[in-house]
């Protein structure tokens, strides 16, 4: 189901999807201690696993927000749900006092980064038209 969306929305959900692409490349790759730093101890996987399965996972949301034209919806709706999921992680970061990425070695850091959640996951909704998803669906 094609979900008509501007030119606005379709520039910021092609950058969401690149920047999600190379979010879970770096994932597997040259960030992949530092994305472990965001995994709670609390988490009963290898942290290693967790962040490698999350990298791939980010990279299939990027390219199907990017790519996937008919069900690019339920794509900003998928991404918005992993955004949700991942948080746990972002919040035991913060409150573990954990380092990553260069940037965020400071409570501060970690702390403004929690703010910043919400707005990926209303990026990924609004630059996806996911919103009329819902309206269909409760038209039906």
């Amino acid at each position: 189901m094609d979900m008509k969306t501007t030119r606005t929305q379709n520039v910021f959900r092609i950058l969401l999807a690149i920047f999600m692409v190379y979010a879970g490349f770096s994932h597997l790759t040259f960030n992949r201690i530092d994305f472990q730093a965001q995994v709670p101890d609390w988490l009963p996987l290898s942290k290693d696993l967790v962040v490698l399965l999350s990298g791939i996972v980010e990279m299939a949301l990027g390219l199907g927000l990017a790519l996937w034209k008919n069900q690019r919806a339920r794509f900003g709706w998928a991404l918005a749900f992993f955004f949700i999921l991942v948080f746990p992680g972002n919040i035991a970061q913060y409150l573990d006092g954990k380092d990553a990425f260069g940037v965020l070695d400071s409570d501060g850091a970690r702390l403004r980064r929690l703010f910043f959640q919400p707005v990926l996951i209303i990026w990924a909704i609004w630059s996806a038209g996911s919103w009329k998803l819902l309206k269909i669906k409760n038209k039906n």
